[in-house]
């Protein structure tokens, strides 16, 4: 019933202005005529028919109120908003009308018509227009905050009618900010059912349902399907024009730390369009179970990732460095937060991988068995703007950590490089590559230390990534900022990328050079698209002008390339693990590697030239960016 009231109501507020006007005073005629006959009968004591003389008040009543309720304004007001001073209106309208009213039938008279009718009359339309305009404003605001509730609501499909899409629903029911208008559902014989009151539909449809009923927002409430299948319904749902949310992990609901109304955005995995790679559990465990790990960079995005892998495979202890002392503290929180019943040590400690006497105590205290040298200063522009402390910690942190670890015999160092390594056109780039040199040099030397390095490319979702840039800047209504049209990068996701790190670490021999399968190079563009598609949005460009989210270029940036490789050289060897690659690149020998060292050491204090054309000499292919900085490019993002 009510919501058939709310409709009528609705179907009245979207009269005309002009007719609600009109509809008002037809009203208030009605009330006059309405307490005309009612002074009569309660003068007469008794219900009356009016005739003869008695019919004359009904037209003066109508020519004396409505001129003077029109010129007072009484239909100007708004009724659901009408306040004490729109009824103070109505009773000085009101007394004017029963002076004017009683001054014919009381003062002046007219045979059969009683005096106090013009008396009465007066009385019994105030107390008639108030209680209607009071009325009219309860019945009418309450009307409205329901319907505005109504319309402030999202409406949403549910993808899935199994239990978990109707659990959802449950919950959902109550909500101030979603209303559940249906499930969609590959069941064909589920289609046009209901299900507790709520219609099934067919997915094939969602183009058409989407704007039949206004839908905002779909729900996916598919936790059982594989990742293929997801981003088959996801490439459906793309041209719809809908905001694709997911329900919470089954885990985190089960345990109590989410909600099923606790939307979220999109997995990393579902912008990403690829089936992360399932880890060997073997291969996890071999160096790290009951072993002292150390972790270096262990706050920024790949090392607090590490971290968690590692404490989940239940090491002796857990060593996490760094010199971000908030980032460590969080760190350190969240680790003994997620399983406070944990039987091994979780060890934060401040320092800097550069620190040499500090990294040298740190090894001979606690003798790590296994370390993951993570700490490295990575996005490209501030690198390109900030040489020197690129070499003292990209090159020179991490020999000061592989020299603590083969000095203090721990039995494996994992080096975190980049695909930036390979033909490098920036500092960033170059830095890493001397840095695996340096590694495989000291590893062809003779360290007891298994010295290795895993490469692969952009990990969505690190500090820097694309995603949380696109992501803010479609909240903010775009535009999306791309570097250039044609830009490619390799991409997976964190915990996909350290898996594979402490994996390919299992199977180091020694001067290891590891390379991570990556699939397809995915265009930045694309992702861009997909992001915004999948946030009910549309792209604005010249096919599309009234888009929702421009996409602009601001050009490659200083030492930025189009594409990035993973290679120098040629016929990887495959290894146990059919993602992981062993290649083959050349390298120096100690002998040779270590007195240009010192010379870049020297350059490092100040000589930004010098240590530009050192970085050049040693690395191969690396084609130095020659020019000054731009500064206001490299604000312009720190991204791809």
């Amino acid at each position: 019933m009510q919501a058939v009231s709310d409709r009528y109501v609705q179907s009245i507020l979207d009269l005309p202005r002009s007719t609600k006007r009109v509809l008002a005073v037809l009203v208030d005629s009605c009330l006059c005529i309405l307490t005309i006959w009612l002074a009569f009968c309660f003068r007469l004591n008794d219900w009356v028919a009016l005739e003869g003389a008695q019919l004359l008040t009904i037209p003066v009543s109508l020519v004396i109120a409505l001129p003077i309720f029109i010129t007072m304004g009484l239909y100007r007001a708004i009724f659901r908003f009408l306040g004490w001073s729109a009824f103070i209106t109505v009773i000085k309208a009101i007394t004017i009308y029963g002076l004017a009213f009683m001054v014919v039938f009381t003062a002046i008279s007219f045979p059969g018509i009683p005096r106090t009718i013009g008396i009465m009359q007066p009385l019994l339309l105030l107390l008639a227009i108030g209680l209607s305009r009071f009325m009219a404003r309860y019945f009418l605001s309450e009307a409205y905050k329901r319907i505005l509730r109504q319309n402030a609501q999202t409406n949403m499909l549910i993808y899935g009618a199994g239990s978990g899409g109707r659990q959802v629903a449950g919950a959902l029911s109550g909500s101030a900010d979603f209303k559940v208008v249906g499930y969609l559902d590959d069941d064909t014989s589920l289609h046009g059912s209901l299900i507790g009151g709520i219609a099934v539909y067919d997915p094939e449809k969602i183009v058409e349902l989407s704007a039949r009923l206004n839908v905002r927002t779909i729900l996916l409430a598919l936790p059982k399907i594989d990742r293929s299948r997801r981003n088959e319904i996801l490439e459906q749902l793309r041209g719809a024009r809908v905001a694709v949310r997911t329900v919470p992990d089954l885990n985190a609901l089960a345990g109590g730390q989410a909600e099923f109304t606790d939307l979220q955005e999109l997995d990393i995995e579902d912008l990403l369009g690829r089936t992360p790679v399932q880890p060997d559990q073997a291969l996890l465990e071999r160096n790290i179970r009951d072993r002292v790990v150390l972790v270096t960079g262990a706050a920024g995005s790949i090392g607090s990732e590490l971290c968690r892998g590692v404490a989940r495979l239940k090491p002796a202890a857990l060593l996490i460095l760094d010199q971000n002392e908030y980032g460590l503290y969080a760190l350190e929180n969240e680790l003994v937060g997620s399983d406070p019943d944990a039987d091994f040590q979780i060890v934060p400690l401040l320092a800097s991988v550069c620190d040499e006497s500090r990294i040298k105590t740190i090894m001979e205290t606690w003798r790590p068995n296994t370390i993951y040298h993570a700490a490295a200063y990575k996005h490209v522009p501030l690198v390109e703007q900030n040489p020197v402390e690129g070499v003292k910690t990209n090159v020179f942190g991490t020999l000061t950590v592989a020299k603590a670890a083969i000095a203090a015999g721990a039995d494996r160092f994992i080096l975190i490089s980049t695909d930036k390594a390979v033909r490098p056109t920036n500092i960033m780039g170059a830095t890493k590559r001397l840095a695996e040199m340096t590694l495989q040099a000291l590893a062809a030397d003779g360290a007891s230390t298994v010295l290795t390095m895993v490469r692969f490319g952009n990990v969505l979702g690190s500090s820097g990534s694309v995603v949380p840039l696109f992501r803010q800047q479609i909240r903010q209504g775009g535009p999306i900022t791309l570097t250039h049209p044609e830009i490619t990068r390799f991409f997976m996701t964190v915990p996909e990328a350290t898996a594979l790190v402490v994996q390919a670490g299992s199977m180091a021999k020694g001067g290891d050079v590891f390379v991570l399968d990556m699939g397809e190079p995915v265009k930045i563009i694309d992702l861009a698209r997909r992001m915004v598609e999948l946030s009910g949005l549309t792209i604005q460009d010249e096919r599309n002008p009234s888009g929702d989210i421009g996409i602009i270029t601001t050009g490659l940036r200083p030492g930025e390339k189009l594409y990035e490789e993973l290679l120098i050289g040629d016929n990887p060897e495959p290894t146990e693990h059919l993602k992981i690659m062993r290649a083959r690149e050349r390298f120096m020998t100690w002998e040779q590697l270590a007195p240009k060292l010192q010379q870049l050491n020297l350059a490092a204090g100040g000589d930004v030239e010098g240590l530009r054309s050192i970085l050049s000499e040693l690395v191969q292919d690396y084609r130095p960016f020659d020019g000054v900085v731009d500064l206001v490019s490299v604000r312009q993002g720190i991204s791809q």
